[in-house]
């Protein structure tokens, strides 16, 4: 059965929000980020055709120079295709799109002198449409994968994919199915069925649900949209780069944190400071990049730590931040070379200083991320004590969902006021130490 079939109808261009943008494609080619091998760009593409490894989008980056300017970028409008020169969008192709990117580059002064810092910032993705970064990444594959006709979808999530899969093929009228492992949030689950997808759960984890995947999508002739298995997810993700560079005055932090899951991100941002780099629009060496992962579930940190070139599959997977319950990431050996080129680091932080980190940021920033943002605030924490992050170090944290899709962590209970008016003040008083 085929994958793919006629494109349905899409919207007339001059109702776009994007019809201003130049409706041309600037790819040149793709290739693959271990051998090398190109593939043609027209085609319908998942691993390479020659090793199965990660497949990236090339542009030709003289043509996109001479082609837009800092300048009028900045008269665009918000969100993530007003970078669509250094998007995979095709001529006159228009996004599948609620809105993504444009989201805060937020100071975060008072955890800053909290940890001994000068400046720090958070990426808030947890205000994307879906409430996570996954809106950029599945956004953007399921406009490409629309463009080529595809039928339907099948992702394998472990949480907030499968959430952000279902709305955008929602958004463009095709079917999607959603298969996670069992444990996952509610709210992810929910954000799925109420998309429409048909939500299916089994025993174990995103690896587990990957397999099922790769068997089911060919054989219905639904499109596969797992993590780094196609090379369009990858350039949603890379936004948030090219973002991070403007709100930073075209410039790079010196130390960006990222939760690492799939780490489709991790891949994404140094591609686009690359392709900046390379265009001329930044400058400087980039930005040594921290990978994060929860103790019961770090293959990468692993990896790093050993020396080895790839990862191993990581037994048992335990952690209540579910996007990083990802015990074997399909693009390891990338995000380990990532990581040593940059001169960069992994850590792993337990389930209790993710739980303190959540509240600290909430107390301090008012910001209730997700655990997996949390994350990166217990290894700043980690980093900063073992003296691996300087004072005057310009960090960024990736928070990459909001905290309100999660069980919180535990709290204070709530005080029950009753009794007289007196008794009511008395006990307000007396909670608030006033």
């Amino acid at each position: 059965m085929s994958v793919f079939a006629a494109a349905p109808p899409r919207l007339s261009m001059s109702a776009h929000p994007y019809a201003i943008l130049a409706a041309m494609s600037f790819v040149s080619h793709v290739e693959c980020t271990i051998c090398g091998h190109r593939h043609d760009a027209k085609r319908v593409l998942n691993v390479c055709e020659q090793c199965g490894q990660m497949l990236a989008v090339r542009y030709d980056l003289e043509r996109v120079k001479a082609s837009v300017t800092k300048d009028a970028l900045r008269a665009r409008p918000p969100g993530m295709y007003r970078f669509r020169e250094l998007t995979p969008l095709d001529d006159g192709e228009e996004p599948v799109t609620l809105g993504e990117g444009g989201t805060p580059l937020l100071a975060l002064p008072r955890l800053a002198a909290h940890l001994g810092l000068r400046h720090l910032w958070g990426k808030d993705e947890g205000q994307n449409p879906t409430g996570s970064f996954k809106a950029r990444g599945l956004g953007m594959a399921i406009t490409k994968a629309r463009g080529l006709g595809a039928r339907g979808f099948v992702i394998p999530s472990a949480g907030n994919a499968g959430g952000a899969a279902a709305v955008y093929a929602a958004r463009c009228g095709l079917p999607c199915a959603v298969i996670v492992p069992r444990g996952t949030p509610p709210a992810a689950i929910a954000e799925a069925a109420i998309g429409g997808a048909a939500v299916f759960t089994i025993e174990g984890s995103i690896a587990t649900a990957g397999k099922v995947v790769a068997k089911v999508a060919p054989q219905i002739g639904w499109f596969d949209l797992s993590t780094l298995k196609e090379p369009y997810r990858l350039e949603g993700k890379k936004t948030m780069g090219l973002e991070l560079a403007e709100q930073l005055g075209w410039t790079m932090p010196d130390v960006l944190f990222y939760p690492t899951g799939g780490g489709t991100g991790l891949v994404g941002i140094p591609k686009g400071y690359e392709e900046l780099r390379a265009m001329g629009w930044v400058s400087g060496a980039p930005p040594r990049i921290v990978a994060v992962q929860a103790e019961g579930c770090a293959p990468i940190v692993k990896a790093f730590r050993e020396g080895a070139e790839m990862t191993a599959p990581w037994d048992n997977p335990t952690t209540h931040a579910a996007g990083l319950r990802v015990p074997s990431p399909f693009a390891g050996r990338q995000m380990l070379k990532i990581l040593r080129d940059t001169r960069g680091d992994a850590v792993a932080v337990s389930e209790r200083a993710i739980e303190e980190a959540q509240r600290l940021l909430g107390r301090l920033e008012g910001v209730w991320t997700s655990p997996e943002g949390a994350a990166l605030v217990a290894a700043l924490v980690q980093l900063k004590e073992r003296g691996a992050v300087a004072a005057d170090a310009r960090v960024v944290l990736v928070l990459t969902g909001a905290g309100i899709k999660y069980d919180p962590p535990p709290l204070p209970a709530a005080v029950h006021l009753a009794g007289s008016d007196a008794e009511v003040v008395a006990a307000v008083r007396g909670a608030l130490g006033v």
